[in-house]
Order: structure tokens, then sequence, then C-alpha cells
């Protein structure tokens, strides 16, 4: 070989080499570079179908990504970023460009926090959904009635009020209202069946439904966890006498939204009212709230005991009475002698949204 085109060849190898150099070594550098993210961080949200090509346009276009042939360069050469996850991503600052592939390939999306709070109805339950971040609403109607088959179910019960389990709920961005409540309300029947398998003997409850009915009316009357088991206790006492309940908070969720804040003797009088139970015996058509686990527990472990009356005290909590003469004497003292400028007959309710 003559002694010139040998020196050309080494010098184009010599030559490819140092190109190859560099390019590994700015390849390197791209990699290991933060992005340009500014402030608190970057919500970026990969469409279904999505790939790393696509996401390397959409940075690029929004000025975080300085060169994204790198990063096509890179997931051709390594076989990196084929198979990533769709959804809402947060790029936080100081993000490498490597890191990113490491994220979307873990799926490791954005989640949201959603709260029920105990003694909420469903018309607050709906409120906080319409109002959740990134939670994709299937419920249009303002209305607070909803049936198990709106959810896919098959149970029959009037509505799904109480039958969502209070507790704080992780979801992702594209996740339904739907599939929020259905989430709430498997997890409301794992707990109802833990409960009702170690319920006390001799309750006036055929059914677990029936239970978490009694477990909303505990819950709607009392914050205070001591009194549960005592409010279930008399409840439970008046039910087995064939004594009305005679609850406050139940008539107030039967009157909906014509109730503005004062409950009268005429609302007390009223038959057409399902949900009065100074009119009707038993126990309310369906639940009137959220009960949480520790209602639902008092629900299925009454106090003993011979108290049937107690009346607000002003302060959250009650004062309770065996006979109806010291139950009008705690009634006269708390609600009219000394009440409360600051009285509460119920435990306040965080509002929804």
């Amino acid at each position: 070989m003559p002694r010139l085109l040998t020196k050309l060849i080494l010098c184009t190898l010599f030559t490819s080499l140092v190109a190859a150099g560099f390019a590994t070594k700015n390849l390197r550098d791209f990699l290991n570079t933060p992005m340009d993210i500014q402030g608190e961080g970057l919500a970026y949200l990969l469409e279904k179908g999505g790939s790393l090509s696509q996401v390397g346009v959409d940075l690029s276009l929004l000025g975080v990504l300085e060169n994204r042939r790198w990063l096509s360069i890179y997931s051709r050469i390594s076989g990196r970023g084929t198979a990533i996850e769709a959804g809402e991503y947060w790029l936080e600052p100081g993000l490498t460009p490597l890191e990113l592939i490491a994220k979307f390939e873990q799926g490791d999306v954005r989640f949201f926090q959603l709260t029920l709070v105990e003694g909420w109805d469903m018309s607050q339950v709906l409120s906080r959904l319409r109002s959740a971040d990134a939670l994709i609403n299937t419920f249009g109607a303002d209305t607070r009635v909803l049936t198990a088959d709106m959810l896919g179910l098959e149970a029959s019960f009037p509505s799904l009020e109480g039958l969502l389990f209070p507790d704080t709920y992780r979801y992702h961005s594209g996740t339904t209202d739907r599939e929020l409540l259905l989430q709430a309300y498997q997890r409301m029947q794992k707990v109802l069946n833990d409960e009702w398998s170690d319920r006390s003997k001799n309750l006036p409850y055929d059914t677990m439904y029936q239970a978490l009915i009694m477990a909303s009316l505990v819950e709607r009357e009392t914050g205070v966890a001591w009194e549960r088991a005592q409010i279930s206790g008399v409840f439970v006492r008046r039910l087995k006498l064939g004594m009305r309940l005679q609850t406050d908070p139940a008539v107030i969720y039967g009157l909906g939204a014509s109730y503005t804040g004062n409950l009268r003797s005429r609302h007390l009088k009223d038959g057409s009212n399902k949900f009065n139970t100074y009119r009707h015996h038993g126990l309310t058509p369906t639940p009137i709230a959220l009960a949480g686990r520790e209602a639902i527990h008092a629900a299925l472990h009454p106090a003993d005991g011979k108290t049937l009356y107690f009346v607000a005290k002003g302060d959250g909590t009650h004062y309770f009475s065996e006979t109806l003469k010291e139950h009008q004497k705690a009634v006269r003292k708390y609600q009219i002698e000394q009440r409360r400028k600051d009285y509460s007959s119920t435990p306040v309710i965080k509002p929804a949204g």
C-alpha cells in the first residue's frame, strides 16, 4: 500500500476517533446536565401512545430541553426510553435528561390527594369532587342522589349516601370521579365487613346497611370520641323499646337545601319528611352522612346503660339522662338558662371545596 494512502487512512481514522470522543463527551454532558426548569417545577402530561421523541419535542418547545436530538440519539444507542408510561409528571428543578428518562420508564407519575371527611353528605362529596385537581368529572348534575348502578354496581341501595368511606385518596391525572368513588365504596365494604364480623350480640340490625345507617346518625350527633358508644347505646335502647330516635341531624338532612340553619317546631311535626325521626319510628331510610370506622365500631358496640335521652350542652358534648324528667331539666339548663353564645348541637363539619 502506498505510504500516502496509509497516512490518509490513519488520518481519517484518527479524526473519526476524535470526533467520536467529542460526541461521547457531549452526549454524557447533555445527559447529566440539569434541564432549564424554572420556579418550583413543571407539570408535563404525556398522552397515551406518546414517545420519548415527542417528549423531547415538547420540552424543547417549552425551552426546557436544549438539544432534543441528543435525547433521541441516546435512546437509539442504549435502547432506553422505548417503553414509557403515560400520565402527568412533575418535573422538578435540577432534573437531568438521564433522570427524566428513568422517571418516564418507572411511570413516576404525579399523584393528587382528595379527602372525604367524616360527617359529609353526598352533596358535599360531589362538590369536593368537582373542585378536585386533575379529576375528570362525569357527574354533571348538581345532586346528592347517586345510585349504585351509576358506578357499575349491582347493589340495590336507594342511593350512595353513606356508602363511601371517609379517607384521603391518592389518584393520578386522568382518573374519573367514578373511579375514585368506586375505590371509596370498596374501602367502605371492607371496613363494614371487618367490623360486622366482630359485632356485639343482640343488636337491632338485620343487615350491615342498617348498622351503617346507625353509624351515620352517631357520626352526625357527636365528634367526641368517648360519646360515640354512649350515643349508640341510647339509640339502640330506644329502638328495642319501640321509641322514636328523635335525632335532629336526621331531620335536618331530610330538609335538604330548604334548611337555613334554624330547626323549627314545624319541622319536627312534618310527617312528609321521611327522615323526621320525631314522627317516624325506626332507622332513617338511608345513612345521612359518611361514617368513619370509629362511628361504625360504636354502632356495632353500643355502650351498656339505662340512658334514653341526651341533650347538647353547647360545647360539642352532651348530657345523658335515664328519665324524661331528668332530660327536661337538662334541656332547660343547657338550652334555655345557660345557653352559650357559641352554642352548637352537632359537631362542626369542614366545608366542602
